[in-house]
């Protein structure tokens, strides 16, 4: 679910604790949790509403001035149902102490066993130890940009980086990315392998 950074920001602080969608079918799940960049984002609720249920006092507690405000939010599609969904900041992402645990030698062993995994299954071949090695030479770099260099499309590219982040190894930036400690420290063990 797209959350927007404001409502992130309120999160946080305690002001916002629900959100409003129109969707064909609910793309989250009471009980489910997801990564942001304020932490994990627990879904306690996801409930089909009438639009009626759209109050002054639930638009406020999801980050909007008035009721009318987010029936025009909701209003952008007009295909689906409305849905009201209770959620909450559960706690960090686990990612960002991933990043800076410097693997020992069980855990290298590990990680070389997962990007070994990573290239077999691509259908574009090995591509894990060359974005390692691009991003450390060129942190802070559009992704468009180092995608170009693979010769590959943005998103699918993107997609590869991110599978790069959930082993702690990169970590976005507003703009590009750039290796995080552990990276640097596997990066390391790879090439003098």
């Amino acid at each position: 679910m797209e959350i927007r950074d404001s409502t992130l920001a309120g999160l946080v602080d305690g002001r916002i604790d629900l959100a409003f969608r129109r969707w064909e079918k609910p793309r989250v799940k009471a009980g489910g949790q997801q990564r942001t960049a304020v932490g994990v984002i627990g879904f306690d609720a996801v409930d089909r509403v009438p639009r009626s249920a759209v109050t002054a006092a639930a638009a406020h507690r999801a980050g909007f001035a008035s009721r009318q405000e987010l029936l025009g939010f909701l209003d952008r599609r007009s295909a689906g149902q409305i849905y009201r969904i209770q959620l909450r900041v559960v706690g960090p992402d686990p990612r960002v102490a991933l990043r800076d645990q410097i693997p020992d030698a069980t855990a290298l062993a590990e990680i070389e066993r997962r990007l070994a995994r990573l290239d077999r299954a691509s259908p574009h071949g090995p591509w894990t130890v060359a974005v390692l090695r691009a991003i450390a030479a060129n942190p802070e770099r559009r992704a468009a940009d180092l995608a170009t260099e693979f010769g590959r499309q943005r998103l699918p590219f993107k997609l590869d980086v991110r599978k790069l982040k959930e082993l702690g190894l990169t970590e976005s930036l507003p703009i590009g990315y750039r290796l995080s400690p552990r990276g640097e420290a596997v990066l390391a063990h790879l090439e003098e392998v």
